[in-house]
């Protein structure tokens, strides 16, 4: 079976790092290209830190698209905070070479859907205004997609507030538009993503991974949160692209999702109901991960992608 084609829009970020690492070495997929938006830090740190990703796992010509610096009507909010003033945590890449991309995301999003119909699959990893500028510019992107799945949201509690999840909550109103737009969002959020922690055992495996494990792996998780035998930071990115990679690792269930925008205290929420009451589903939310063999899947390619990275 040929590789899914996908495009990954991401805000890089402790945890989309790590996504990118799943992907790149994922003879699943093929990247056709990186886009960026402002979310866990500042936009010209998550593009310069997937330009510099970009070079240090060695993706080759993969195109990285600069987007958004903020939401589409807010201010912009950040999570410094959880992944330090540069977004990779402890991490020090060295600086890139291979130039960014000219365009903005959004058009970039829309082109490539637009050369191949029902082929490429956009993976939303961060705050969703790029994605919601693409539909707002070319609503006939929805069917020319293969899919969207989202890293966001949660049917349960938030992370940047107690009804809303980070990535939405940066930009309810782009996710508004997103939820709203026709096509089945895959929405694997916080309920699923909180699941996959990083315990002593998988940092013990990570620190054998060379450079790859400690230049970006370990310098990440462990600013990211504490490490113990059974518990950590939970890398909730890697979550979406394992689930493209293997379906089956995530439980999803049929759901309509709106987006509350009006909200003193929710705004942000997704506010999910399996029970439609008469309304088609808009979304394929996560409810369980299989987490055992997700870290199976995460460190099987994370010591594929370490023997390719020069010591």
């Amino acid at each position: 079976m040929p590789p899914r084609k996908i495009i990954i829009d991401c805000d890089p970020g402790i945890d989309d790092a790590l996504a990118l690492v799943l992907a790149h070495g994922s003879p699943e997929l093929e990247i056709l290209g990186i886009t960026t938006v402002g979310g866990n830090v500042e936009l010209a740190r998550t593009t310069d830190n997937a330009l510099r990703l970009r070079e240090f796992l060695g993706f080759g010509a993969v195109p990285v698209t600069a987007g958004s610096a903020g939401a589409l009507l807010r201010p912009r909010v950040d999570a410094a905070g959880v992944h330090g003033a540069s977004g990779l945590g402890e991490a020090l890449l060295p600086p890139a070479s291979l130039p960014l991309a000219a365009g903005h995301a959004a058009d970039f999003i829309i082109e490539t859907l637009r050369a191949a119909p029902g082929e490429v699959t956009l993976v939303a990893i961060g705050p969703l205004t790029n994605v919601a500028l693409a539909v707002l510019r070319e609503p006939a992107i929805v069917g020319w997609a293969r899919g969207l799945t989202i890293l966001g949201g949660s049917y349960t509690r938030g992370n940047f507030s107690p009804a809303a999840e980070f990535n939405i909550a940066a930009d309810p109103e782009a996710a508004a538009v997103v939820f709203g737009a026709g096509w089945t969002v895959t929405m694997i959020g916080l309920d699923v993503s909180r699941g996959a922690v990083t315990t002593r055992a998988v940092a013990e495996r990570m620190a054998a991974m060379g450079r790859l494990g400690t230049d970006l792996l370990l310098p990440c998780v462990r600013f990211y949160g504490m490490i113990t035998a059974e518990d950590g930071p939970a890398i909730h990115d890697a979550c979406a692209i394992a689930h493209l990679i293997d379906p089956s690792l995530i439980t999803l269930e049929p759901a309509v999702v709106d987006v509350e925008t009006a909200g003193r205290f929710t705004a942000g929420m997704t506010v999910t109901d399996f029970a439609l009451r008469g309304r088609a589903p808009n979304a394929l939310v996560g409810t369980s991960l299989d987490v055992g063999r997700f870290w199976d899947l995460l460190l099987t390619v994370y010591a594929r992608v370490a023997e390719s990275i020069e010591p």
